[in-house]
């Protein structure tokens, strides 16, 4: 895994080389290179706090970035004391495709894998 940090010398989130390769060819299909993955942790979901990733081409002043394998990610200052330490993976297999997020903040994840408490 490479990560390069650009604001921060603790890492809030990082790509999986693979989750970055995934997220770069999803951003070249938008033909915008101006966007970049925006991670945030938001209140609801089925156990307390959801995920959520969308491209974004909006900075905010104190938004946390980094950089892995040429993937630019940015998390809102909210959000990164709860994803210190985590990672978005990208798995493509016979169950299916799909990003997961690894947190080691969570104490506890639901069966969708996109809340946890």
């Amino acid at each position: 895994m490479s990560t390069t940090s650009t604001s921060s010398p603790t890492e809030t989130f990082v790509l999986t080389d693979v989750a970055a390769a995934k997220v770069s060819e999803l951003l070249e299909q938008e033909g915008n290179p101006e966007l970049f993955l925006r991670v945030a942790v938001r209140p609801g979901g089925c156990s307390g706090f959801s995920y959520e990733m969308f491209f974004d081409s909006e900075l905010s002043d104190d938004d946390l970035q980094s950089s892995t394998a040429g993937v630019k990610v940015v998390v809102d200052p909210a959000s990164a004391s709860l994803l210190v330490g985590a990672s978005l993976d990208y798995k493509d297999g016979l169950q299916g495709a799909g990003f997961s997020i690894n947190n080691p903040n969570a104490t506890r994840t639901c069966g969708c894998g996109q809340s946890f408490s």
